[in-house]
């Protein structure tokens, strides 16, 4: 069985990752521009007798994640799930950001699924499985100020979720999403120590989520019966 996971290396994708090999699975892993950051992820899966694959490209551009798929296609994998896990954030007045800054964050975190799902669905249905989990994001469900295209992009990926689930539930193929509330990742480096400790007094479980916890949660939606699909599951720690 194999696991294509995006954003692999670091974060939520890297403990998911690394999660799936445990179970079993060979890993497909996508990183954006350095395939070395990959490394240090394969070189664990050996170690433990797994199988992992590393590709880079830019999901953001449709030639390349097409060129991504023929390279997949000519070693004969049929991928048995889907993890759209790549994203990037912005923080900001709406007023203050670019054209080119709001067309960035709509192609990685939104039109990225788009052309990965078109690769992947053709194959999922010829063999009548397959699951398919989005990360999305609280702020897709309720909007943040200071980062709306961010907030419009995984309200975007929760639609899209909902709507392509009806259209592969006949083929027995599960689409869901993840709407994650404070993960531990780099991507909340930028908080200082008093903002941290400020966030975490809203959360009612008192903490941030951690990597590993997402990973374990990823897994157990994209292996369950494929009844649990166009679903948008939130996990945050009661904080939303």
């Amino acid at each position: 069985m194999y696991a294509l996971i995006t954003g692999a290396s670091r974060g939520i994708g890297l403990a998911t990752a690394k999660e799936f090999a445990a179970h079993g699975y060979n890993i497909i892993a996508i990183c954006h521009k350095n395939i070395n950051d990959l490394s240090p992820l394969v070189d664990e899966i050996l170690r433990q007798g797994g199988h992992c694959l590393p590709f880079s490209c830019d999901l953001s551009d449709p030639k390349e994640v097409f060129a991504l798929w023929d390279a997949i296609s000519d070693l004969n994998i049929n991928i048995d799930v889907l993890i759209n896990n790549a994203g990037i954030s912005h923080i900001g007045l709406l007023q203050d950001m670019s054209n080119d800054e709001w067309m960035n964050i709509i192609n990685t975190n939104l039109s990225s699924i788009f052309y990965m799902c078109k690769a992947v669905i053709p194959g999922m249905i010829n063999r009548q499985r397959g699951h398919i989990v989005n990360i999305s994001s609280v702020w897709g469900n309720v909007g943040a100020s200071c980062e709306v295209a961010y907030s419009a992009s995984k309200g975007g990926v929760n639609s899209f979720t909902k709507a392509l689930a009806k259209e592969l539930a006949p083929s027995d193929i599960s689409v869901n999403a993840v709407a994650f509330g404070t993960i531990d990742t780099d991507m909340n480096k930028f908080l200082s120590s008093d903002d941290r400790l400020s966030l975490i007094k809203d959360i009612p479980a008192g903490r941030m989520g951690t990597t590993t916890e997402a990973g374990k949660i990823i897994y157990d939606i994209a292996t369950t019966s494929n009844y649990l699909t166009g679903q948008v599951i939130t996990v945050d720690g009661g904080w939303c």
